[in-house]
């Protein structure tokens, strides 16, 4: 807990402060823009950080996994939900009744989330992001022991190719299928 929770603080409000932004100066017009996560366009990709924020939130006080609700508009808030209850040195502890899966792995989870998706959304608005360097290594550290679950579970897409002695980012960006070139 102690060397995840500084990791996780700064890439929860990184994402959080990028939100903000686009919340307040790219306007309803650019929610419909696509985003690198094929999945979500800009509202859902905030939406589906909502979503993760109180999933997060919930597991972390020993409830049930939540399922995402409609967008909000209230990720930061909800994220700083989340990280008071991560701060609590018991929440560490044991395996999750919700996910079946040690809570630190969950930390991780959650840390993955904040760096990739608060690229996703910069990359859509074209926005500034340089991520953590120490969170981004713990990040491609665990997503390279899990990438096959996460494969298997639909969290992440097919490998992307980036060059051996590219940045880690870009290799944490690859390996759970995401382009480091995308462009809107």
């Amino acid at each position: 807990m102690n060397d995840m929770m500084p990791l996780m603080r700064r890439a929860t409000e990184q994402t959080a402060d990028l939100v903000r932004t686009v919340v307040r100066t790219a306007g309803q017009e650019r929610l419909g823009d696509p985003t690198p996560c094929a999945e979500f366009d800009v509202r859902g990709l905030i939406n589906h950080l909502e979503w993760v924020a109180e999933m997060f939130e919930s597991v972390g006080e020993g409830g049930p996994r939540v399922e995402q609700g409609p967008y909000a508009g209230d990720f930061p808030e909800r994220a700083e939900r989340t990280l008071a209850v991560w701060s609590r040195p018991e929440v560490w502890e044991g395996v999750s009744p919700a996910m079946g899966m040690p809570m630190t792995a969950l930390a991780h989870m959650f840390l993955v989330d904040m760096v990739v998706h608060g690229w996703d959304l910069s990359r859509a608005v074209g926005e500034p992001y340089e991520p953590d360097a120490e969170a981004v290594e713990r990040a491609l550290d665990f997503t390279g022991q899990m990438a096959e679950m996460g494969r298997k579970r639909g969290a992440f897409g097919p490998p992307v190719a980036v060059p051996d002695d590219a940045p880690p980012f870009d290799r944490l960006l690859g390996l759970i299928g995401r382009d480091p070139a995308w462009k809107p």
